[in-house]
């Protein structure tokens, strides 16, 4: 596995791990705050007992063979029900993957899905909102967006007493009051932040320099970030090279600029790279390969969330992206069924939340999706399916 590497004096190539180590200079860590000519990556880590929790953690979190931990019992199917998947955008993976797994699982359950594409707009995420409400299914997803974003169809469904279960919709999973949802199938924020945090700190021996790429326009994505540079703060070798904001829909724009500033800036100091969402490292790829930086790296990049199939394709081939922390999503979308299931027979929402996973090349056995074992015979038994 990739954090059995330990950091090797005079090897800046080696995993090595970075960020700020006290909350002064933490408050400080916007772009090129720890440009100090005297911080090294190198040495032994002035972190032994948090690099060795991290490590723990690591471990656990790169099991493959991980029994079903969710629910094992719950209402029996409900027959001949239709149900609408809003999505924020198809070409999101994560959002396409999450339908996938409804409608996989619909076909089991005996239920219709029907699929309404928002467009990644806010105006085209509320006329398929809109559209959505207008059919008065059995139930509708919110498909990866903020359901206050559309906040009058969710009055609307709200009042005619459709059900709504989000994906990924607010920061927290289980049931919501405000705004209203059944429940929200998600992985906790914080234990995804940290997980990532961790593998960077036993990834790089505990000490090295990092980069955390964020979206700040999106409170979630700014949480997850700040929880990210909270865990790396822990160890105190951890420095924060730069946090660079970039909007997602700037993503494919800024991206390659922003890495070849970076490559400049810091060199060999920079070793390692945590994004709130893979697809940043597809957009930076062309500009290390334009810098001639090796495709496995350093830096040594990880993906905090999603887990698309094109981030296990840059992970299996070693090309810009050493680790990510994915979501199960065709589990994912198999909950949603199954809660939805429970709203249609009165039972309360099961508040599964289902554990953080790292996927790297040495784990993932070729795979393009993390998907773990156990749950379609779970949920096929608890349905009578």
């Amino acid at each position: 596995m990739q954090g059995n590497r330990t950091a090797v004096p005079g090897a800046f190539k080696v995993r090595l791990c970075a960020l700020l180590v006290t909350a002064t200079a933490l408050a400080g860590c916007e772009r090129g705050s720890s440009d100090d000519p005297e911080s090294s990556p190198t040495g032994a880590s002035g972190c032994p007992a948090v690099h060795a929790e991290a490590r723990a953690a690591v471990i656990r979190a790169e099991d493959t063979d991980v029994p079903w931990d969710g629910p094992t019992s719950g209402p029996a199917a409900v027959s001949r029900r239709t149900i609408v998947y809003v999505a924020q955008t198809m070409t999101n993976p994560g959002v396409a993957g999450a339908a996938k797994g409804v409608r996989e699982a619909a076909r089991v359950i005996g239920w219709n899905v029907r699929v309404i594409d928002g467009g990644g707009t806010p105006a085209g995420i509320q006329a398929a909102m809109s559209e959505a409400v207008a059919l008065r299914p059995a139930g509708i997803v919110i498909g990866g967006f903020d359901p206050n974003a559309t906040s009058r169809q969710v009055a609307r469904a709200n009042a005619a007493d459709i059900p709504l279960i989000g994906w990924h919709a607010v920061a927290a999973p289980g049931p919501s009051e405000q705004p209203r949802l059944f429940t929200n199938v998600t992985t906790r924020v914080e234990d995804v932040a940290a997980i990532s945090a961790q593998w960077i700190i036993s990834d790089s021996g505990g000490r090295g320099g990092v980069v955390v790429i964020t979206d700040a326009s999106i409170p979630f994505a700014k949480h997850k970030s700040d929880l990210i540079r909270k865990e790396l703060a822990t160890c105190r070798d951890v420095r924060l090279l730069s946090y660079e904001n970039i909007p997602i829909p700037d993503a494919s724009t800024r991206t390659p600029r922003e890495i070849s500033s970076l490559l400049s800036r810091f060199q060999d100091r920079w070793t390692h790279s945590v994004a709130i969402n893979d697809l940043y490292f597809a957009d930076a790829a062309p500009a290390f390969r334009a810098a001639g930086t090796p495709g496995s790296g350093p830096p040594f990049n990880i993906g905090a969330g999603d887990g698309d199939p094109s981030a296990f394709q840059r992970i299996n081939s070693r090309q810009y992206q050493a680790a990510t922390v994915p979501e199960p999503l065709s589990q994912q979308g198999w909950q949603i069924v199954d809660e939805f299931n429970r709203a249609f027979s009165g039972s309360p929402a099961s508040g599964y939340a289902a554990p953080v996973h790292i996927t790297t090349a040495d784990n993932s056995d070729g795979a393009t999706t993390w998907d773990p074992a156990g749950y379609r015979e779970a949920y096929r038994e608890i349905w009578g399916r």
